[in-house]
């Protein structure tokens, strides 16, 4: 049960951090979603997209991460993880990427301002070139928050593991006792 809680966390996790996300950058580039992305909500309310793409962006990813982490935090001989004890190490890994995001579209901004970043092709031609900046700020932000994410996740998983065999080694608290 505790495997599927686990994954069942992560895709949560996920969900919730790209609702978040998409919530300040479709206010950023509302173009970002409705040229950038296929018109599959019909709207162009920046609300109503944040929360569409936010789930159907992200939930994949909450699905992967969590069946990488129940497997790293419950498989083995190793003392189990459960779920409970994930929440911390996956609000800091949302964290970390939130600033990732962050740090990610100010860099797209300045070097879109500078024109060294600039649209190509279709999406240049269709979004307002007034737009063009914040569109490359976005995609940054979304960029470095997917990279980040895995990266963060491949991190937290092996921490995982580390501390399940750390724990595996040290001695257990009846033995202490007894001793």
């Amino acid at each position: 049960m505790q495997f599927v809680a686990i994954v069942l966390v992560c895709i949560f996790a996920a969900i919730a951090y790209g609702i978040l996300h998409d919530q300040i950058t479709a206010r950023i580039c509302v173009e970002y979603f409705t040229i950038g992305h296929p018109p599959i909500f019909g709207t162009d309310d920046p609300t109503l997209l944040a929360i569409g793409w936010g789930v159907l962006a992200t939930w994949w990813v909450g699905v992967i991460l969590g069946i990488a982490l129940a497997a790293a935090a419950r498989w083995g001989q190793w003392p189990k993880r459960s779920a409970v004890s994930l929440i911390r190490p996956l609000l800091v890994l949302m964290i970390c990427s939130a600033v990732c995001a962050l740090a990610a579209g100010i860099v797209g901004t300045i070097l879109a301002r500078a024109g060294l970043v600039t649209l190509m092709g279709r999406i240049a031609r269709e979004v307002p070139r007034e737009k063009h900046v914040a569109f490359v700020a976005d995609l940054w932000a979304h960029s470095a928050s997917y990279l980040s994410g895995f990266v963060g996740g491949a991190i937290v998983i092996a921490r995982v593991l580390m501390s399940r065999r750390l724990a595996s080694q040290a001695p257990a608290s009846s033995e202490l006792a007894e001793g």
